[in-house]
Order: C-alpha cells, then structure tokens, then sequence
C-alpha cells in the first residue's frame, strides 16, 4: 500500500505542474467544484429578498451560537481573562495533569493554525470586498468568538480519549459522538462525528494546506522572479520542511509551534505598530473610517449586511471560532479540569483577531492600499498576501522582503498545525495504521496548492472551513449545559481559594 501511495503522492507532485496546470484544466476543475458545493452546502438567509444582498446561513449560524454562549456563560470572555492568563503562564499546573503537551504548548500549536495568512491575507480580501467597515465587524465576530472556543476547548477536554498508544483523540468528532451518546442521540452523535472528520479532512487540504501555499507563493515570486512560471519549486520546497515536522506528530509540532509562534508574532506586531506610529496623524481618521463604513458603506455591494458577512466570514476563516478545529489540539493539553483549558483558548480569537487582524486593517487603510489605484490588479485577483505587502511597502520600501518571508513562516506554520487535525480526523474514520496515507495526501497538496489560482483556493477554502461549524455547533448548543455545571463549579472552587491551596500541596 505504502509504494502504491508512493507513486501517487509522485504524479501529485510532478505531474500537474507540467502538463495539467498548463492547460488549466485543474485550476477550472476547482473552479467548478466549489460552484457545486457552494448550492450543497450553503443557501442565503435572506432568500433573494433584499437586491444586492446575500447572508450564507452557515455564516448566520458562527454569529447567533456565538452570541448565545457569550451570554449565557455570562460574558466569560470579559470576566475570566486575567485567570486565563495566568493559567497560560503556569502558575496552576499541577502533579494530577495529563495530556500530551502543556497548556502553552497546545495554545500556540492552536495559534499557529489560525495566526496566518487569515490574518495578512484574508485582512486584504475583506477590507478589498467589504471596505474597511469590514475591519469592525471582524472585531465584534472575534469577540463573540471567543466564547465559542472557550466552549469547543473545554468539551474536547471532557470527552478526548487516550489511545493504547498514549497519543490523544480528542476533538469535535469526540464529543459529538459521546457526548450525544449520553443524551440517547448515539446515531445522530455518530452522524454529525463523521461528518465533522470528513469535512475537516477537506479543510486541511483546502484552507490549512493549498490556501496557504497559494498564497504564500504569491507573495515570494513578487520579490523573488524565478519563481513566476516555476511555483511548482516553491511547493516542492515547501512540502519537505513540513514533512519532517508531520512525521513527529503533536509532540514536535506543539515544539515546532512554541519556538516560532511567539517570534513570528511579536516581529509582525512590531513592524505593524511602526508604520501606524508613523501615521499616527491619519490613525483618528482611519478608525472614524471603520465605524462610519461599518454602518453605513459606500460602493460595497449588498450595502450593511454585505459589510458583516465579510467580517465575519473573514474572522471565521482566521480564528477558526466555532469551527471545532482547535478543540483538536486543546484536547492534548496537560490540565486537571477541563475548564482550565477552556480559558487558555479565550486567548486564541483575542489574539488573532482582535489584536493582529485588527493591526493588519490598520496598516491597509492608513496607506491607502485597499483602494490605490496602482493595486487593482491584486485587489482584482483577490491576492491578499501581495496586496498586504504592497501597503507594507509604500512605507518600508525593504519591507515586502521581509513580509515575503513572514508570510511563508506563517503559511508553514498553519500547515504543520492543520496537518495534525487532518491526521487525527483521518484516524478517527479510518483508523491509526492509515496515518501515513493522510500524511502523504497532506504534503503532494501542498505542491498542488502552489499551481492553483488563490481565487479558486480561498472559495474551496472557504466552504470546507465554514461547514466544519454546522456539525461542530449542534454538539455546542446540545452540550453547553455541562460546559455551564462545570464552569460554575471552578469559579467556585477559585473563589473560595480551593484551587490556590491545591498549588501548596504540590
């Protein structure tokens, strides 16, 4: 089997880039897919009704369960962060923990799958189509969100399993399954589980893998010539720095993720925080901009509403919030009580949408690259990775370069991550001795990605990602009830002291 895989993931690899891609017949075969998909998968809220107007149920879906929890665990986000972080400092680890990974460990192996190009290049694609009033709603969608991934970590933690070989198999495929088992919904819990696994399988493909590569190999070949016409190279390279990583699973990428998030962050935070320092003067102006288009947008199609669904479509795509990805890697982490890294992950959305999307729109606007003339052929393209390093630019001229380079760590990044729930998807339908398969299939994508056009990637990317949250959200809205009992029970052991005199007993 395994030299059969061989010589497919070969013609994966080679094949497409000579012959298949040249005609363009792969790029129309995607193309077509997601048109098909797109009526499968998603329909408009609004039925035609409102001209101009469009509002996909599955986006309608992330924004009202988010809502929903946010209030009934009473605004959680806003009450619990100061715990939060010192639990992600340490400070409450203790001799009864068990899991895989630590608690930091499991948040930037989170991270790393989500601060990416959602936050470079899906920045670029909402504000290009939504305006920048699009930037507010992405704000409010991570907010909200928050909630939602303290919710999806805190139930991987209750149901994951640990497996004879002493790896974890924890995620949304978990609790759907067991823990719909427990409310007489076995068949419906299994239904959903399946579903789930399968369509984060295609996500890892899509948006954790293909996306990633298209993008990032739009950003080097603008600095780095040879690549135009050889992108195929790029792919290959690229594949075997995530290949080394993938064959260790989650204990080497969590190791991986914990050396280069944190870097990769603070070095694009601070080069954010340098240009908008530079146009301090316009930063007012930016900022009344985002709230007067958010509310009332001029020259964006479907008006308001069509505002919103890029916010919170593009917030989906980078915090994940909802879409039961990230449970995966929260169910490894080493805590007592589930909760604990339930609050670990409030960290997630807040931090990849709130602080660097929210920087990222900034930099857009006050340099005037969402709507310069000299960009509409990216803008056009819907290449957000070029189009963020172009406003990067206009104020560092050396910047792209460096842009160039961040944007393939953060593509890196992104995809060992989401290669790990792939794989843990991949197991849960067909089982572990099949890992290397999806291992395989994992990295010819990646090649596959380099010579796909990025407009087709991001709508594949798109329906898969976005689809993860309909069954993820059933076992959310079915299943907050314990996630209630149990979150109660831990602030009262907090308020008593119960859980600092646990501390002095280790």
């Amino acid at each position: 089997m395994d030299k059969r895989l061989f010589g497919l993931l070969l013609s994966i690899l080679f094949i497409p880039s000579v012959s298949f891609a040249e005609s363009g017949g792969l790029d129309a075969l995607v193309g077509q897919i997601n048109g098909y998909m797109a009526k499968v998968l998603f329909f408009d809220i609004f039925f035609g009704l409102i001209p101009d107007t469009s509002m996909p149920f599955i986006v309608a879906w992330l924004l009202i369960g988010a809502v929903f929890l946010t209030l009934r665990f009473g605004f959680i986000n806003l009450r619990m962060m100061g715990h939060a972080f010192k639990v992600i400092m340490g400070k409450y680890r203790s001799p009864d923990d068990k899991g895989e990974v630590t608690s930091f460990q499991a948040l930037t192996t989170a991270l790393s799958a989500t601060v990416g190009l959602g936050n470079i290049a899906g920045v670029a694609i909402a504000i290009t189509i939504g305006g920048p009033g699009a930037t507010f709603w992405m704000i409010i969608a991570g907010f909200f969100g928050m909630t939602s991934k303290f919710t999806e970590a805190t139930l991987a933690q209750m149901y994951r399993e640990f497996r004879s070989d002493g790896h974890v198999m924890g995620g949304a495929m978990e609790y759907l399954s067991r823990g719909l088992a427990e409310k007489g919904l076995a068949k419906l819990g299994k239904a959903l589980a399946i579903l789930f696994a399968i369509l984060t399988i295609g996500a890892s493909l899509g948006g954790g893998n293909a996306f990633q590569v298209s993008q990032a190999v739009g950003a080097i070949k603008t600095q780095i010539p040879f690549f135009v016409g050889n992108e195929w190279i790029l792919g290959i390279i690229m594949a075997f720095a995530v290949g080394i990583v993938i064959i260790g699973g989650i204990r080497r990428i969590a190791h991986t993720a914990e050396a280069v998030v944190p870097t990769m962050i603070f070095i694009y935070l601070l080069t954010c925080i340098w240009i908008i320092a530079s146009h301090a003067s316009e930063l007012p102006a930016a900022f009344n901009l985002i709230i007067t288009e958010a509310f009332a947008p001029t020259a964006v199609i479907g008006g308001m509403i069509g505002v919103i669904v890029q916010g919170f479509k593009r917030a989906a795509f980078s915090s994940e919030a909802g879409i039961g990805s990230a449970a995966i890697a929260h169910s490894t982490a080493t805590v007592k009580y589930p909760v604990r890294q339930g609050l670990v992950a409030l960290y997630e959305p807040f931090i990849d949408t709130i602080v660097i999307c929210t920087m990222t729109a900034l930099v857009i606007i006050i340099t005037g690259a969402y709507n310069a003339p000299e960009f509409a052929t990216l803008r056009e393209a819907k290449d957000g990775a070029a189009l963020t390093s172009a406003a990067f630019g206009t104020v560092l001229p050396w910047f792209p370069i460096v842009l160039s380079l961040s944007v393939v760590l953060f593509a890196y990044s992104t995809m060992i991550s989401w290669s790990y729930y792939g794989e843990r998807c991949w197991s849960y339908v067909f089982g572990e001795k099949f890992s290397i398969a999806y291992r395989l299939l994992f990295v010819g994508f990646i090649v596959l990605g380099s010579i796909v056009s990025a407009k087709n990637i991001l709508d594949f990317s798109d329906l898969l990602l976005l689809s993860m949250a309909f069954p993820n959200f059933i076992g959310l809205y079915l299943l907050h009830g314990k996630v209630k009992q149990a979150l109660s029970k831990y602030r009262n052991k907090l308020k008593s002291g119960e859980l600092d005199r646990e501390l002095s007993h280790t």
